[in-house]
């Protein structure tokens, strides 16, 4: 099954921003099984968390809530990690195993001052997995 920009309804507002997302990041694989299944491009979301309210839960989940709509399978920290009590380097542990499971990574605005954004940034550009940000117009990018 081919997925193509035309199979996707996207809300006016976001229409470059999502249309670019989602021509970087859907892959057409032309080795398909037999039975013509297709995963759906699976996304990591990362950004600052420490330091801001919530843990800046809200910012996570509402570009969860983007993607998903656009048909991507996305791995949100806010949700792999829900216990705010729960020490950094535990979060991050479960983060990175998630991370390196993913096709692309998607960086939230503000991600450059916080460590673990910057470190799952540097993980994912060491295995060559997409980098995208959140929330801009990818024209371009490829995935």
């Amino acid at each position: 099954m081919n997925i193509t920009i035309e199979n996707v309804h996207i809300h006016h507002a976001e229409t470059a921003m999502s249309r670019a997302l989602f021509q970087a990041l859907i892959r057409e694989d032309d080795e398909q099984d037999a039975d013509d299944s297709h995963r759906p491009t699976r996304i990591y979301i990362a950004g600052p968390m420490t330091g801001i309210e919530q843990l800046n839960f809200p910012a996570f989940n509402a570009e969860a809530l983007k993607l998903r709509a656009l048909g991507f399978d996305v791995v949100n920290p806010a949700e792999i990690n829900p216990d705010h009590s729960m020490p950094w380097a535990q979060c991050m542990r479960r983060d990175i195993a998630e991370l390196v499971k993913c096709d692309a990574i998607c960086l939230l605005p503000g991600r450059e001052q916080s460590k673990g954004a910057t470190l799952e940034h540097h993980i994912a550009e060491r295995l060559e997995i997409a980098v995208v940000m959140c929330g801009e117009s990818l024209q371009g990018v490829q995935a």
